[in-house]
């Protein structure tokens, strides 16, 4: 037999198994019935507007959104106006057009000697009779004086122009590659890209106008007449940087090359001389040549002897060697009436720069 049966109402209201048990475990908290869409009418209200037993309450407004746009917006507005502060105001900011590099600007002065070419078998004792005696040897003697920023450039910046300037002197007037006539590409690297073509036509079409001489831009011999008879090259100079403008840097160098050397093919117990080169250079550089590590050389000034001022140094120097003495005649003529050309120069040696007998 069964038990008695739900009355037709259902089970009665906290009878065991009522209605409300499967709702036990659901807590009606204030914010779930004010987030409630639908609203129970009182009382009142349905008794006098005889109105549904529930309204539809307007949506909750809620604040924190807006809050949080408002917030956002502020972040930007405060990040844009840092960047066109600093942007303004930071003192490393690139030009806004970059002027092309100047040409570069060239003599070549030969130096004749007074007599006959002194020498000897012993390079080191050649050194030590002559006024590189004190010189240092190679790239030692090219040493960098203390960086010091300028007003528009900081201490790396301009250690930077120093270190590529250095770069520069050692690669075109220590290389043996590049005395020897042979290697050019590694001192062109260093060369910014406006003075390339410039560069180039100088080693295709050598030309003594002050523009286009191969030994404008680097120490070059004449293999087929002289080798180095001592690859310790002497050197002794200086080098000061100064800012011309908010966007240049110039280094000015100033360097005395001193190389022993002999006729080429000879033995080694051969006599060897002294040859002497001043070059003066002037490098000049904007940000982009800096970060770069390129230069634009825009000034060099060369008095190279002993030579012969009857000999073309336009693209190689020919030095004139232990016992010779200087050709008759001057330099190749001066045209004054052409344009575009340089005169022609030529200087004579004192004999206090030659070694000592």
């Amino acid at each position: 037999m069964g038990g008695p049966p739900d009355p037709p109402e259902g089970t009665p209201e906290g009878a065991p198994g009522g209605g409300e048990d499967e709702y036990r475990s659901v807590v009606f908290d204030e914010s779930f019935v004010r987030a409630a869409r639908l609203q129970e009418y009182s009382a009142q209200e349905r008794i006098t507007d005889h109105a549904p037993a529930v309204r539809r309450r307007p949506p909750l407004r809620r604040g924190g959104l807006s809050r949080q746009v408002l917030v956002l917006f502020l972040l930007i507005a405060v990040a844009f106006g840092t960047a066109i502060y600093m942007g303004v105001r930071h003192p490393y900011q690139a030009p806004a057009a970059k002027e092309p590099a100047e040409p570069l600007r060239m003599t070549v002065v030969p130096l004749a000697p007074q007599g006959k070419v002194p020498g000897t078998t012993d390079p080191e004792q050649l050194y030590a009779n002559s006024p590189a005696a004190q010189f240092r040897v190679g790239a030692e003697g090219v040493t960098l004086p203390a960086s010091r920023r300028t007003a528009h450039f900081s201490d790396g910046q301009v250690m930077n122009a120093l270190i590529t300037a250095k770069d520069y002197i050692v690669r075109s007037s220590l290389d043996p590659e590049v005395l020897t006539g042979g290697e050019t590409r590694s001192v062109r690297v260093l060369l910014a890209p406006d003075q390339l073509d410039q560069f180039d036509q100088s080693f295709a079409r050598p030309t003594a106008d002050g523009r286009h001489a191969p030994t404008g831009w680097l120490v070059r011999f004449d293999p087929s007449r002289v080798e180095l008879a001592d690859r310790e090259i002497r050197v002794q100079g200086t080098m000061q940087t100064a800012e011309t403008d908010s966007t240049t840097l110039e280094v000015a160098t100033d360097h005395t090359f001193v190389y022993a050397v002999r006729a080429a093919g000879a033995d080694q117990d051969a006599e060897v001389s002294l040859f002497t080169v001043r070059r003066e250079l002037l490098f000049r550089f904007d940000r982009d040549d800096l970060r770069l590590h390129q230069a634009q050389l825009v000034l060099s000034d060369v008095q190279a002897g002993p030579l012969s001022c009857a000999e073309d140094s336009t693209a190689r120097l020919r030095p004139l060697l232990a016992g010779q003495t200087a050709e008759e005649g001057g330099p190749a003529g001066t045209d004054p009436y052409a344009t575009g050309s340089a005169p022609a120069l030529c200087g004579s040696l004192a004999t206090g720069a030659q070694p000592k007998p």
